[in-house]
Formats: C-alpha cells, sequence, structure tokens
C-alpha cells in the first residue's frame, strides 16, 4: 500500500507556523521499512480540502490528515470529510464519553462546570462530531480523539498529540506492512553533463528492468563537486544490481566524467 499525507492550515501555508508533520511522518514510516508515496498541504478552504479528501478516499492509500478537526470555526476537516464521503456527521458515543471524561476532569481541576447541557460542553462535545462510521484513534495526550473512515485516519494539527496517534497506527493496524517499502539507492556524482543528454538513458533503464526508478538529482554550486548531477537507481535486489551495473555501462558509452559513488537504504535499524 502507498502511503500519503495531508497537512491542513492556513497557518502553515501563511509561515505563521512551520510544518513539523512532514518530516516526522516521513521519519516515522522510514523507522519501519516504508516510505510516503505523496503529500498535500492545503488551506482552510471547504472546497479545496473536500477535493483531496475525496480523492484520498479513493485512492485505495493509508492517508494521515493532520488538523482542522477541532471545532473553531476554521476547522472544517470533518465537515469536508462528511461532503467527501456523502455521509452524515453524528456525535459518536464513544467520543461523546470520552469528551465527557475530559470535561469532567477539567471541572476537577480547573472548577470548570461539568453539567452536559453547559454551552461551554456542548461546544467542547462538537469534537466528536464525525462523519457515519467513523472508528476513532486514541490520543493519549488528552483523550479528545481523532477518527478514521477506512484508511483515512485523521488526527489534530498538534505535533505533539498527532505524531504519538501516527505511530500507533503504524505499530498496530499497519504492523504487517512493516518492511514492505524498503528500498535501496545507488548512485554516483556525473560531472559536466546535461539531463537531456542522460535522459535516453534514464528512460531504457526504466523501460528495462521493472520496479526500478531512475533518478536525477541536478545541482549548479555544491561547495564540493561543483555543478554536477547526482544519477542513480532505486528498487531492491539483484535487480537493483543489474540495473546500476547498466547505468555505470551506459554512462562509460556516453564518456560521461563521473566521481563518488553512494548507497542509501530506508532499511529498519
Amino acid at each position: 500500500m502507498n502511503f500519503g499525507l495531508i497537512i491542513v492550515g492556513d497557518e502553515i501555508l501563511s509561515g505563521k507556523r512551520q510544518d513539523k508533520h512532514l518530516s516526522k511522518v516521513i521519519e516515522l514510516l522510514s523507522a519501519r521499512g516504508l516510505a510516503l508515496a505523496w503529500s498535500h498541504y492545503v488551506g482552510d478552504d471547504p472546497r479545496r480540502i473536500t477535493e483531496i479528501l475525496r480523492t484520498a478516499f479513493a485512492s485505495g492509500d493509508v492517508v494521515f490528515s493532520c488538523g482542522g478537526i477541532g471545532a473553531t470555526p476554521d476547522d472544517h476537516t470533518r465537515q469536508c470529510a462528511a461532503a467527501a464521503l456523502g455521509r452524515p456527521l453524528a456525535l459518536h458515543p464513544e467520543a461523546r464519553e470520552l469528551i465527557m471524561e475530559r470535561v469532567r476532569q477539567l471541572a476537577a481541576e480547573k472548577g470548570w462546570t461539568d453539567d452536559p447541557d453547559h454551552p461551554d460542553t456542548l461546544h467542547r462535545l462538537n469534537m466528536g462530531v464525525f462523519p457515519e462510521g467513523a472508528t476513532l484513534i486514541p490520543n493519549p495526550y488528552n483523550r479528545i480523539p481523532g477518527f478514521s473512515v477506512g484508511d483515512v485516519h485523521f488526527v489534530p494539527g498538534f505535533p505533539v498529540m498527532a505524531h504519538p496517534m501516527i505511530e500507533a497506527l503504524l505499530d498496530t493496524r499497519y504492523a504487517h506492512l512493516h518492511g514492505a517499502g524498503v528500498q535501496q539507492e545507488r548512485s554516483l556524482i556525473v560531472y559536466g553533463a546535461m539531463e537531456a543528454s542522460l535522459t535516453p538513458l534514464m528512460i531504457d533503464l526504466e523501460a528495462r528492468f521493472e520496479g526500478i526508478k531512475v533518478f536525477s538529482l541536478p545541482s549548479v554550486d555544491h561547495p564540493v563537486h561543483g555543478r554536477h548531477i547526482e544519477l542513480g537507481v532505486k528498487g531492491w535486489g539483484e535487480r537493483l544490481d543489474a540495473a546500476y551495473a547498466a547505468l555505470l555501462d551506459g554512462l562509460a558509452r556516453f564518456g560521461a566524467r563521473t566521481g563518488p559513488e553512494m548507497v542509501r537504504s530506508n532499511a529498519p535499524e
């Protein structure tokens, strides 16, 4: 299965807050021999959020959506998820009880009301209103849950809450996938060549070696190598070794001047 990530919030796009989700989700996946296939940033625009979620639900991918599941006017993710699914919103009974536990805790600690009919309580209960048929994602930080519909999972925008919730999903629901995305990269530095000249070789390699991806990373001002291209292949096993050998052979026939070779892997330690 592919893994995707959606990050919701005007505050990210405006620069008021720096995104911490993308790098962390990549880290969590890599530690389990998995990889992120795609990501989207989207502001607090209900139409755009709904469009992205509709695509996510139809993708068959495992998708984590961070942010916008609160109960303030700029939180639209729960409503957009329902719209994307064509389902009504409903207060989840287990979520209601979890939220009421939190309300009672705050009442004991801070002297706030725990009246279930008080406007403040009713507002908090909105955080348990999810698309019909959703299941809960436990939140170890404050017990206010996230929710899942199929393989699309909705967690808060706060990293202190979101990251443990995503990690728990990876280690329970998707534990059987650990290692399924392990791949290795083999590459080398190519000096003095243009990407356009190397493109036919890259196309040929992908056509000859099914399941192998070719990548090209040009640089114009590297402090050590100067202007160069890092050219390589990624995949796994004997097919990767054969593809890399073919890459070296193609570069030799091309007369390319090459530099250091590199090997990288996302295999869990």
